[in-house]
């Protein structure tokens, strides 16, 4: 055991005491000595452990308010001082200052609080400042003293406490002085988003910490190592089935953000590879399921499913007869998950009501793009009609390819009719190619493209796409518009009795 450090006396302020017994009694039983004020050092004394008084160490009460309490030369030269430093140890002894050798803290819950709503004024008092200045110095000086930075690393000491007493080992310090910084890290990239929320002008700054890693069994291919860093538990219960990949997971995000443009109107999508391959919305589920798998059937094979309602025994039953890797659903009957655990490895994940993230950020060169989600979702009132007439059945169709062709990589077509994906053609170089593509998935399934509504996720910069897809049988088009040839599509649409809509919102996702 290398450079093994007894824990002598204890330092420990926390805001939450959930845990911390236990802790106590594996201290005192070694006979560590307790530090401690306030809220805290009542908590001890009240479970029946002497603990001395961080006030009476100082000679200064906590004051303003409670805003200062342990930042005093005494405290933190107690946790600072180096051990083997014979200038440091003099200084010590001349100034009677205690070595601590153990700091126990858990900080004011900053994010709780901005969470709950709460003032201002409220959340301002909730920034730690006395907290997480003794993470930062036990932290620093890990050779010689150990820092538990927050309740969630209690476990991790009381392993220590078992293993070998009221003692840590230099590896074990430094485990915990990582551990430390990245709550403080954390903790600090918290109230700096705050911040950018009440301030007018735009950060000049990028800052992200996320806690909860899940490491995967590789990335995007086996050769790439890979990890997700957030609470996925937040989001879902994994009901059944094998670990999630990262690929499924990139499905998964797709998938969320796409049935969540669907309200509550019985709806299925599938898809494979971050896009739809089939998509319906019925009066029952598992017609829905029907006619999104009809909409391309060997697409579907080996993709994900998500539906927007409780799936049932019916619908599983049909779902049952094709392979797939993943499931997700608000909820399972019993006889449905009866049916679709069958296969060991089929992963099933009932959603949580859960806010996703109001940005997107992804690496690029040798930096980080970041921008606002796409929330935007088009209504009837969006709708500015530049040929034909629109009806009700039209404006559905519309608004329901729209919705698709925003979540599909561009550039994307999409092709729909009467609630359900009919073809698409997506991540082309050109929109005559997706076009194309799309006419010819349609024409494959067996569809009629007669009285078909196309969506593009552009503009067209020429009349081409509006000319194919009326031959093709297509009659009304939903397109954001903006191109300075508008009126090239436009005429064409007037002369051959087409519908057309623009909305003013692109809808690019590459």
């Amino acid at each position: 055991m290398s450079q093994t450090k007894k824990i002598k006396t204890a330092l420990i302020s926390v805001f939450h005491k959930d845990g911390l017994n236990e802790i106590l009694a594996m201290l005192a039983k070694d006979g560590v000595k307790f530090l401690s004020t306030g809220g805290t050092r009542a908590f001890i004394e009240e479970a029946g452990y002497a603990c001395e008084a961080v006030e009476d160490l100082t000679g200064y009460p906590s004051i303003l308010g409670g805003r200062v309490k342990t930042l005093h030369p005494k405290v933190f030269g107690g946790i600072l001082g180096r051990r083997d430093n014979s200038g440091d140890v003099e200084t010590m002894t001349e100034l009677a200052i205690p070595e601590i050798d153990l700091v126990i803290v858990d900080l004011y819950p900053f994010e709780q609080t901005v969470a709950s709503g709460a003032s201002h004024a409220d959340i301002i008092e909730k920034i730690d400042i006395g907290g997480i200045s003794l993470i930062r110095a036990a932290a620093k000086n890990f050779s010689d003293v150990a820092i538990v930075a927050s309740k969630a690393q209690y476990p991790l000491l009381r392993g220590f406490l078992d293993e070998h007493g009221a003692a840590t080992t230099l590896e074990e310090r430094c485990l915990l002085a990582r551990e430390a910084f990245a709550v403080s890290s954390g903790y600090d990239s918290a109230i700096f988003g705050y911040m950018c929320t009440v301030t007018p002008e735009a950060p000049g700054a990028l800052r992200l910490a996320i806690d909860g890693e899940r490491s995967l069994r590789y990335g995007e291919n086996p050769h790439q190592q890979a990890a997700f860093y957030g609470d996925l538990d937040a989001m879902f219960d994994r009901l059944h089935g094998k670990e999630i990949s990262y690929n499924n997971l990139l499905d998964i995000d797709s998938a969320v953000a796409l049935i969540d443009e669907f309200g509550t109107e019985p709806t299925v999508a599938i898809l494979k590879h971050n896009n739809a391959c089939g998509l319906a919305t019925r009066d029952t589920l598992a017609q829905a399921w029907a006619d999104a798998l009809a909409g391309d059937p060997v697409s579907a094979f080996g993709g994900v499913i998500i539906a927007n309602a409780v799936i049932d025994a019916v619908t599983a039953a049909e779902i049952n007869k094709i392979f797939f890797e993943v499931i997700i659903a608000p909820g399972f009957t019993d006889d449905a998950m009866a049916i679709l655990t069958q296969k060991k490895n089929r992963i099933i994940l009932r959603r949580k009501p859960c806010d996703v993230a109001p940005k997107t950020v992804r690496t690029i060169l040798n930096g980080i793009l970041c921008q606002q989600r796409d929330t935007k979702v088009e209504t009837a009132e969006d709708l500015k009609v530049v040929s034909g007439e629109l009806t009700d059945a039209k404006v559905a169709d519309m608004l329901f390819a729209n919705k698709i062709v925003k979540h599909s990589k561009s550039n994307a077509i999409v092709l729909a009719r009467d609630g359900q994906l009919i073809a698409s053609g997506v991540g082309q170089t050109s929109r005559v190619d997706a076009l194309r593509h799309a006419i010819e998935k349609a024409r494959s399934f067996g569809f009629d493209l007669k009285g078909a509504t196309m969506a593009s996720d552009a503009f067209f910069p020429f009349a081409d796409c509006v000319e194919i897809a009326h031959e093709a049988g297509v009659d009304s088009v939903i397109q954001p518009g903006g191109s300075i040839r508008d009126t090239d599509s436009v005429d064409f649409c007037c002369e051959h009795g087409m519908t057309m809509v623009m909305t003013g919102f692109r809808h690019f996702r590459h």
